[in-house]
């Protein structure tokens, strides 16, 4: 935060809700599930709680919103990241929209656990939505009751901002507060719910638009409404665009197949698993959004899925996500085209896409191994091989691309180097060491001698690339499993994890050498364990 600008306490904060007063609203007031038509939002209330208690916030996003919290105000914080107190100047309202989910069509969706209190305008003149997501049920919450459980709310915020850190483009979670209620879920839809301690987290983002929310009017033949979204989400979101027109949707689309792009070599980088990217999950800002059962390649496997729900078609796995990005931006060009009424371009900026994502994959890999420039000639067979040598025996990814590093180019002659002496870099990174052997190891070996000639045709020297490799390389993730055992102690009233996971992962590129048990592999247990392998959509 500059100099210039100074902090606000809540009741100073200043609202400026552009989407509530330029877009159509649904005219029923009263909060009962139904379908809404000709509408982009209802106005709800959050639910009041019992007892609210803050658990975690994150001082980064307070100061996006030039919020300065006071711990003697805590009491007052979690009455309004609750739900229990409205400020002055927020409007709360869920938005209308659709979805393919699973890829079928699935109708009105909307938010039916996520509540939008208003958008902060700050001293950058810069407007963030705060949303809470749990805080009740919304006229579209069908059969659900709107409301999020502790478990899966843990998970959200410390992802949220362990992403922002990674660098990967994300929402934002302002706070986690504890609702002092209790909440019912089947965690396994097996038949056996029980109660777990309810909890609402606050997520923050210029703006919460899903490709979902164009899909549902152009479903609809809605086209009115459809063009005033577009053209509302042109002046506030893309406003370098230009005023709204024909060629301006266009250009418009292209950039949001470019960010799209760019977000998904991002998750590629740091193996990352969304889970479940449904074209409701999809940010029109090309954001990560919707935390729900994500998860984090630690054994290497481009077909692993973190979501139970997905297990046998396994459509929304590692490997498969560039292709599913480009699939949903098709149903949104499908969208858009009423207001196109031309194929033609809308392919063309879907192929922007394919070469957007074609050309960030070369050059995040290029990155990760510290090469200075990308020779497809002898590249794409050397990244071909390597993501083949990573499944020969179980290869925890964020562990050997860090410790790949440490491979020497300058020492020695590394051309008849004893196997053994190639590999004592790299041993770390494998769950069953014992197998790397034979065959196996010969291929690992050869990958790395080809590997290393290459880097001797680089300028840099070891440091420098191995400075520059752990720049995109992070020695931290949020494992799955170190989110359990957060979870697990939150649930006993021990928050310290969840707050020491935070700081954590402020640094993840950095060493941090007390923090080391924080960066191993995943133990045995958690192999199995629920939360610590796959999950379930039930939050």
């Amino acid at each position: 935060m500059t100099n210039q600008q100074t902090t606000r306490r809540l009741d100073e904060l200043q609202f400026d809700n552009q989407f509530t007063r330029e877009l159509p609203a649904d005219l029923e007031t009263k909060n009962f599930r139904r379908q809404v038509t000709e509408s982009c939002y209802s106005s709800v209330m959050p639910t009041e709680v019992a007892q609210p208690q803050l658990v975690a916030y994150s001082k980064e996003v307070a100061d996006l919103l030039d919020l300065q919290i006071d711990p003697s105000e805590s009491d007052q914080f979690a009455a309004v990241f609750a739900g229990n107190h409205v400020l002055e100047g927020m409007e709360p309202f869920a938005m209308c929209y659709g979805g393919h989910q699973f890829g079928n069509w699935a109708g009105q969706l909307g938010d039916g656990r996520a509540i939008n209190l208003g958008e902060v305008l700050n001293q950058r003149e810069e407007h963030w939505t705060l949303q809470l997501k749990g805080a009740g049920p919304t006229p579209y919450s069908r059969t659900a009751d709107g409301l999020a459980v502790l478990r899966s709310s843990v998970r959200e915020f410390l992802c949220s901002e362990a992403m922002f850190h990674l660098g990967v483009p994300t929402t934002r979670a302002l706070s986690l507060v504890l609702t002092g209620e209790q909440v019912e879920r089947d965690m396994f839809y097996d038949g056996h719910p029980k109660l777990e301690p309810g909890a609402v987290v606050c997520r923050v983002a210029p703006s919460f638009l899903r490709f979902g929310n164009y899909e549902i009017f152009a479903a609809r033949g809605d086209i009115e409404t459809l063009r005033k979204l577009v053209n509302y989400t042109i002046r506030t979101d893309f406003p370098h665009l230009g005023e709204p027109s024909r060629d301006v949707y266009l250009h418009w689309f292209e950039e949001v197949c470019r960010r799209t792009a760019e977000m998904i070599v991002h998750w590629m980088r740091v193996g990352f698993v969304h889970g479940v990217m449904n074209t409701d999950n999809m940010s029109i800002l090309g954001l990560t959004i919707d935390y729900g059962p994500y998860g984090w390649l630690e054994g290497y496997d481009p077909n692993w899925t973190p979501n139970t729900t997905d297990a046998s078609g396994r459509r929304y796995r590692f490997g498969n996500q560039p292709q599913i990005a480009l699939w949903n931006l098709v149903r949104l060009a499908n969208a858009l085209h009423p207001l196109i009424e031309d194929a033609e371009p809308l392919q063309q900026a879907l192929d922007v896409y394919s070469d957007r994502f074609e050309q960030g994959w070369q050059s995040m890999m290029t990155s990760k191994l510290g090469l200075s420039s990308f020779q497809p000639e002898i590249d794409l067979k050397m990244f071909e091989e390597l993501t083949e040598i990573l499944q020969l025996v179980e290869t925890d990814m964020t562990i050997f691309f860090r410790k790949l590093s440490l491979l020497e180019t300058e020492n020695g002659n590394q051309e008849v180097a004893d196997e053994m002496e190639l590999l004592a870099p790299l041993m770390d990174a494998y769950y069953e060491p014992e197998k790397v052997v034979g065959e196996v190891r010969a291929k690992i070996c050869n990958w790395i001698r080809g590997y290393q000639s290459r880097l001797r045709h680089e300028s840099l020297s070891d440091i420098a690339r191995r400075e520059k490799m752990n720049r995109v390389n992070p020695k931290y993730v949020l494992r799955n499993y170190l989110a359990q055992l957060a979870i697990d102690k939150a649930e006993q009233g021990d928050f310290s994890m969840v707050n020491d996971l935070l700081e954590l992962l402020r640094h993840p590129y950095d060493e941090q050498p007390d923090q080391d048990q924080y960066a191993a592999k995943r133990p045995d247990w958690a192999r199995s364990r629920a939360g610590c392998s796959m999950l379930s959509c039930s939050s």
